[in-house]
């Protein structure tokens, strides 16, 4: 795999749940096809927008087989390998089926809170157990850590298969800095739609997003022509979702997304609890934000 490809636009692809709480594997394969016809660059499966910790491992398992089939390739795939013990994630690397898997995701150990250190150690270890390239995670609102700048580079200059970096610390002069000091072939992609297109404009390299889901054509569109220079046609795109990218994080993620898509008409909207929908309130105001989005798209 040229790990040049994991850049531009992948979407954190959701878990659609029927009503009886199961996964719905019609509709995970309508899903996939949506991303890779909506062009998205590549897909990230088993995420946190997937749900992933409500997940059993024979989910999971299942979900990267229906996904690998409908994709057949035409994109690169990166799965999540999640957890906050080492072991735990070196043993599930080494046992998963890997084949059609271009990259994992795996993001900071949580809830234990290791020093910038443990961290160092903890990804030099699973680096070395892993024959797939590997994307950092850093999102300090959910693991509880940040890794700090300095950490994020230490461990791409010294484990050479670790080849790039989810940054959703949401600290832009962090992620300026990584962007400013990387090697040049180690890539930095969003955590946030929201500031995706400030971000490309100072250097990174795409983004793993949420919106995606809903409006995969014209979110790989902007991201696109932001990285391709343009962006002066990348703006109108960005500014079209400006009511919406707070509106798909108020009550929690991916609570936010699936109830857009619901007023879609994509998908039923079901979550698994702990996560549950949104209110009918912020409902309602996702339900304005879309109708003004649809508007805009129509003229």
């Amino acid at each position: 795999m040229e790990t040049k490809t994991i850049k531009g636009m992948g979407s954190a692809l959701i878990t659609p749940f029927k009503e009886d709480d199961s996964v719905d594997d019609v509709k995970l394969e309508e899903l996939t096809e949506l991303q890779i016809s909506g062009g998205a660059d590549f897909i990230v499966a088993i995420g946190t927008t997937a749900e992933s910790p409500t997940l059993t491992i024979e989910e999971q398992d299942n979900i990267i087989k229906i996904i690998k089939a409908v994709n057949k390739g035409r994109i690169p795939l990166v799965v999540g390998v999640c957890g906050n013990g080492t072991n735990k994630i070196i043993h599930r690397i080494k046992t998963m089926d890997k084949e059609g898997i271009d990259a994992l995701l795996c993001v900071c150990p949580y809830y234990n809170k290791p020093t910038q250190e443990g961290l160092y150690r903890h990804f030099k270890a699973v680096s070395e157990a892993s024959p797939l390239p590997i994307i950092l995670y850093n999102i300090p609102a959910r693991a509880a850590v940040n890794m700090l700048p300095e950490t994020t580079l230490r461990i791409a200059r010294e484990c050479r298969n670790i080849i790039g970096i989810k940054e959703a610390s949401g600290i832009v002069s962090q992620i300026d800095m990584i962007i400013k000091q990387r090697d040049p072939d180690f890539i930095v992609l969003s955590g946030d739609d929201t500031i995706t297109y400030p971000l490309i404009a100072m250097g990174a390299d795409g983004v793993i997003s949420v919106i995606g889901n809903a409006f995969p054509e014209r979110f790989s569109t902007m991201v696109r022509l932001a990285r391709q220079g343009d962006m002066a046609a990348a703006l109108p795109i960005h500014h079209l979702f400006k009511e919406l990218y707070p509106l798909l994080f108020v009550e929690g993620n991916p609570s936010g997304i699936k109830t857009a898509m619901k007023h879609m008409g994509i998908i039923n909207g079901r979550l698994r609890l702990p996560l549950i929908p949104m209110t009918d309130e912020g409902s309602a105001k996702m339900a304005d934000a879309l109708r003004v989005i649809m508007e805009q798209l129509s003229r």
